[in-house]
């Protein structure tokens, strides 16, 4: 017999990626933000139409909360922050809050 190596392909594991969580950002309603600010809120912040925020603005209102967006845990926090610093610099008591999506 020769001497013939006998190739054998080689196995490559390749680590597998993890997604990220993703957050929730949830808008709260309350009695005293206007219904017309929410909507400038929603569209600045978070790049909606005209009628997208005008729905997320009278779901808020009828059940006390409404999902705006689904971002990474940073751009959920960062994105609520902002539209909560954007009200308060004009004098209104918006919130929003984030949690995980399950």
């Amino acid at each position: 017999m020769s001497d013939i190596d006998v190739l054998k392909p080689k196995t490559v594991t390749k680590p597998k990626t993890e997604q990220p969580k993703l957050y929730k950002v949830i808008l709260i309603n309350d009695d005293y933000t206007p219904r017309e600010w929410v909507v400038q809120v929603l569209k600045a912040v978070f790049r909606t139409s005209e009628d997208q925020a005008y729905r997320i603005m009278m779901t808020a209102h009828q059940k006390g909360a409404c999902v705006v967006a689904t971002y990474t845990r940073d751009v959920a926090e960062s994105k609520a922050t902002e539209a909560m610093d954007m009200s308060r610099s004009n004098g209104f008591p918006l919130a929003f809050s984030t949690e995980p999506e399950e």
